[in-house]
């Protein structure tokens, strides 16, 4: 019984088995998350740290290249009179201002204007800020004072237009600023409105940023800001300005990285480097060196208080604080800026008081163009290309000096506008293009080109690419390559204008026409290019060689391969507009070749000269058979199809030019010089469609308005000293007495004057009568 209650009690009996270790899952899970997560830390720490140090320590910013126009040079004697002057000040954004407090400000007072010009780094000297008197005539510049040194100034070099930028990718624009350069003023203003701490915090500011915020509510807006300058820099240096958490990280971390990697000075020069401060169009206005400039039109340092408070003013919201969009706005915000900067005792208050009671002088309008000259830059691009990479034009800094006058392609784009009109309203023409090239005859220096009468910066480039046939733009070439062979052909040299046949090697034939269908019998060489006869000419040209024609065009800088065809001589050949310009620019140099140029220097952003373009000449043909060639062009303009331009200019001007017109009056030319400029004009259409203009009465009328308002300079041959002269019979050709009636006097090469004397009285025959008898030449 006592064994069965033994047993039965075993069974109830609980035996406890040992304590098993209660599991560390979750203490583990959390290490491992702690580990990764520090590891995963430093990582992004030193992703971060990598690349704040590549971009601060390497080149930081991609810099555009600047593009600057010829610079204003003044001088006594120049023509230009007081009206013009104050619109070259107003396109270089002087202001006027009757104290001249600073660079870049004028005064006027009946015909003297008194300048205080801008110091300026060009690429052979710095030329210092002067204060100047500038008298003028009614006409002309009577002289220029230099009033600090009490003296007459021979000549001044006024800073140039810049006219544009060759930009990045990202469209961002700055003008580099040193700390040690940067106003003090500017450096309080920044402490007191945006980061008082900013030489104790370690990049954030705890501080900062709660007394932001009671600022703030205290002054019932926008006082100081919550982020430190280091985190504005961050955030503008490396990140976009979204708003969310991820960013602000971000920020925090790059500050914090800053801080530790540089010294507060390298921090505080990016910042004033880097702060974005506006938009121009679609570039970027970054750091307080551009924006000086783009607000104020003058540098950093010659700032006054409450323009150094409105540029630190846009810093809070450079969009919001506009001062051209919202000029009440941005008064009220930088006034908040003088007081803050008054209230850390940086000002006095009667400094803030009087600066508060100022107004902005706010620019107008943006001191950059904005490539207001696409078709003269894109000119200028390509030739940088041939030296520099397309990453050295949009992120070095460089500065290009050009040969462009801001004036005269002002004067020619609106000859266009207004010609153009003119003379689709005048005529059957319709959707008229055109491309203008204006050169200076001495140099070859493109003074203004036109790639359309509508530039666009995307539009294609008719100046440098369209290739069309120049028609009887050759024939000087010819009579050229024939004036070489003195013994065979002169001035007065007669040839027969009749109807002729060419067999081509084909088995085809060539049989050209004059442009009035008309012979003419034997006339001079003289006439024959005067009056652009098309029969003369091409016996002229078979007789000399169309390979020799050929040279000489190359000889006079037309690299382009040509084909050796008769109808070379007529102009089928195609050109375009530049290289015409530079065929003719031979002509104007008197048979010397000075290749066109567009560009005078390159200087990196240092200072550096990197590449000069000299002025370059070399003898390409006879300068004697050149001289006569330019006569015979003179007289194209009195007698010829470039008649109608003395209807505006004085009869004794000298102009020297050539018409041409090519088959279905599809392209209309113009190519001719004064003493100071070569111009050529052409028209014609893209579908090239007949337009129904010669080149009298297209290219000659924008030639001529043209040349009216720039030139000043009339044409003087001044003939080599090989050339004689002598009196001929305009009649047969024979030598005259001066007494004669119908002589004239003529250049010849030495022993190729006529021999045989012409009886005087002798009537002057029908194939040299008077160009106004032919009513159908070209």
């Amino acid at each position: 019984m006592a064994e069965n209650k033994k047993k039965s009690s075993s069974r109830y009996d609980t035996k406890k088995s040992p304590n098993k270790p209660s599991s560390h899952w979750f203490r583990n899970t959390a290490l491992r998350i702690f580990v990764a997560g520090t590891f995963l830390l430093f990582c992004f720490i030193g992703y971060l740290d990598s690349n704040v140090r590549e971009q601060f320590e390497g080149k930081r910013w991609s810099i555009p290249a600047r593009v600057f126009a010829s610079p204003v040079e003044l001088y006594a004697g120049q023509n230009l009179v007081s009206g013009k002057f104050e619109e070259l000040l107003k396109g270089l954004n002087y202001r006027q201002d009757s104290q001249l407090k600073t660079e870049g400000s004028y005064t006027k007072k009946d015909g003297q204007f008194v300048v205080k010009t801008r110091e300026f780094d060009f690429w052979d000297q710095r030329e210092p800020s002067r204060m100047l008197a500038v008298n003028f005539s009614e006409s002309a510049i009577i002289n220029v004072m230099d009033l600090a040194q009490a003296k007459e100034m021979a000549i001044v070099r006024m800073d140039p237009v810049q006219i544009g930028s060759f930009y990045p990718a990202i469209k961002e624009d700055r003008i580099l600023i040193k700390l040690e350069e940067t106003p003090d003023i500017l450096i309080k203003g920044l402490l007191a409105s945006e980061d008082r701490n900013f030489y104790n915090h370690i990049g954030i500011s705890f501080r900062g940023i709660a007394r932001a915020v009671l600022a703030d509510i205290k002054a019932g807006g926008l006082v100081q800001g919550g982020s430190t300058i280091t985190q504005q820099l961050a955030k503008n240096f490396y990140l976009t300005s979204e708003r969310r958490l991820w960013r602000k990280i971000q920020e925090v971390f790059m500050a914090l990285i800053l801080e530790f990697r540089y010294s507060k000075q390298e921090i505080l020069e990016a910042y004033l480097n880097e702060i974005y401060l506006g938009q121009d169009g679609a570039s970027a206005v970054h750091g307080f060196g551009l924006a000086s400039e783009f607000y104020f039109g003058t540098s950093l340092r010659d700032l006054n208080l409450e323009q150094v408070a409105t540029l630190v003013a846009l810093v809070r919201g450079p969009s919001q604080y506009d001062p051209r969009r919202f000029p009440k706005r941005t008064v009220e915000r930088r006034n908040l800026v003088l007081d803050e900067m008054a209230n850390q005792s940086y000002i006095t208050v009667a400094q803030s008081t009087q600066a508060k009671q100022r107004p902005l002088l706010i620019l107008p309008r943006p001191h950059f163009a904005k490539n207001r000259y696409p078709g003269f830059l894109d000119l200028i691009k390509r030739q940088l290309k041939q030296e520099y990479r397309e990453e050295d034009l949009t992120s070095d800094g460089l500065r290009i000096f050009t040969t462009l006058d801001t004036q005269v392609q002002d004067t020619l784009q609106d000859t266009l506008s207004k010609k153009l009109a003119q003379l689709e309203k005048s005529s059957r023409a319709r959707d008229l293009e055109t491309a203008v090239v204006v050169t200076r005859r001495d140099s070859g220096e493109i003074a203004a080109l036109a790639s359309a009468r509508e530039e666009m910066a995307s539009g294609f480039n008719r100046a440098l690419d369209a290739l069309r046939p120049i028609g009887s733009l050759i024939k000087p070439v010819v009579y050229l390559t024939a004036l070489q062979y003195p013994n065979k052909y002169t001035i007065t040299t007669r040839v027969s204008d009749s109807d002729i046949t060419v067999n081509l090697p084909n088995g085809t034939s060539w049989s050209p026409k004059n442009y009035d269908h008309r012979e003419h019998g034997n006339v001079s060489l003289l006439t024959a290019l005067a009056k652009s006869y098309n029969l003369a000419t091409v016996r002229v040209g078979l007789d000399v060689g169309v390979a020799r024609t050929a040279k000489t065009l190359k000889e006079m800088g037309i690299t382009r391969e040509v084909e050796l065809f008769p109808s070379l001589l007529l102009g089928a050949t195609s050109l375009t507009p530049i290289e015409v310009t530079q065929m003719y620019q031979t002509l104007a140099g008197d048979g010397f070749l000075t290749p066109l140029r567009g560009i005078r220097a390159v200087v990196a952003e240092g200072g550096k000269q990197l590449q000069s373009y000299p002025f370059i000449v070399k003898q390409a043909v006879d300068p004697s058979a050149t001289y006569i060639v330019n006569t015979m062009l003179q007289e194209v303009m009195h007698q010829g199809t470039g008649h109608s331009a003395y209807e505006e200019f004085p009869k004794d001007y000298g102009l020297i030019g050539k018409t041409g017109t090519t088959n279905d009056a599809k392209d209309s030319w113009f190519a001719g010089y004064t003493g100071d400029y070569l111009s050529v004009v052409w028209l014609g259409r893209d579908d090239n469609k007949p337009i129904g203009l010669t080149g009298s009465t297209g290219a000659l009328q924008i030639w001529t308005s043209l040349m009216k308002q720039i030139s000043k300079q009339p044409v003087t041959l001044i003939p080599p000293d090989n050339i004689t002269t002598a009196w001929v019979d305009m009649g047969n050709g024979l030598l005259a007495n001066k007494a004669c009636r119908g002589a004239k006097q003529f250049p010849y090469l030495p022993g190729s004057a006529p021999t045989a004397y012409s009886t005087c009285g002798q009537e002057i025959i029908e194939q040299d009568k008077s160009w106004f008898d032919d009513l159908f030449t070209e």
